[in-house]
């Protein structure tokens, strides 16, 4: 009986380490996931504060901010170009309220909000 009492004693030895560890797993995995989560909210409020300050600082940047600004303005025109390029290419519609562009299918102008199943029908 003495070899099957040190197995038992062996086996659940083992499993309290295996818990252990899935535990010690578990909880580095839950660290790293907080971590990542705080990093990206980090992220955002410095996105929002950037573009904030841009917004109050584009009419007359800094020296040291110009490029910058320049480089944001060119890129700002050229993704409006290729999103009208993409909305052109899906067979986008003109809201018939405010004019901006919406996908074929949609149900509201994501601009101005109207309800385009009526306007569209109204026009036909």
């Amino acid at each position: 009986m003495d070899f099957f009492d040190k197995l038992s004693d062996t086996l659940v030895s083992a499993t309290k380490e295996v818990g252990q560890k899935a535990k010690d797993v578990s909880g580095i995995a839950k660290l790293q996931y907080d971590i990542k989560c705080k990093e990206d909210d980090l992220e955002k409020l410095y996105a929002d504060l950037g573009r904030k300050y841009y917004q109050i600082k584009k009419e007359e940047p800094a020296e040291d901010e110009a490029a910058a600004f320049d480089e944001i303005d060119e890129l700002t025109a050229a993704l409006a170009d290729l999103k009208e390029q993409l909305m052109d290419l899906k067979g986008a519609k003109a809201c018939p309220k405010c004019g901006a562009k919406v996908a074929d299918n949609a149900t509201f102008c994501s601009s101005c909000g109207a309800k385009l199943d009526d306007m569209f029908e109204e026009e036909d």
